[in-house]
């Protein structure tokens, strides 16, 4: 059983996986990540504070769900994301489509090109035998 400590409301809970919070604010952030999809769709052209302060929600909680592709901006929307590789803007994620491919074809590369290791092979002797250090 791993018990932690809630990051939300720091009570201890048993802990499974994902966010170290407690299902009583998991379930909170849950609702709050639903309310701000919804303004998102109704009010468009929003700008990231304004939407931060009229859902009461973090700015940088609302650029990570937007980073994990949960939430995506509006073709027209005040502000964008920049791609992390080479600041292309785009509406969701963390990469442009442009670098997400060239990762994609430089570890499919990478896969291809590595050769596994062979084993060492051992040669069979009739005659091996166990050998002893000898101390003078």
């Amino acid at each position: 059983m791993d018990v932690r400590t809630c990051r939300g409301c720091r009570r201890i809970f048993n802990y499974v996986n994902g966010p170290i919070l407690c299902p009583a604010c998991r379930q909170a952030l849950e609702e709050k990540f639903q309310e701000v999809k919804k303004y998102i769709e109704e009010h468009g052209r929003a700008t990231l504070p304004q939407i931060a302060e009229d859902c009461d929600v973090d700015v940088q909680q609302i650029r990570q769900w937007l980073r994990e592709e949960r939430l995506e901006l509006a073709s027209d929307a005040a502000f964008v994301l920049e791609c992390e590789s080479c600041g292309t803007p785009i509406r969701s994620g963390r990469f442009c489509d442009k670098c997400r491919t060239s990762m994609a074809n430089n570890m499919q590369s990478l896969i291809n090109n590595s050769k596994p290791a062979q084993p060492t092979l051992y040669k069979k002797d009739s005659n091996a035998r166990m050998r002893f250090r000898q101390d003078n």
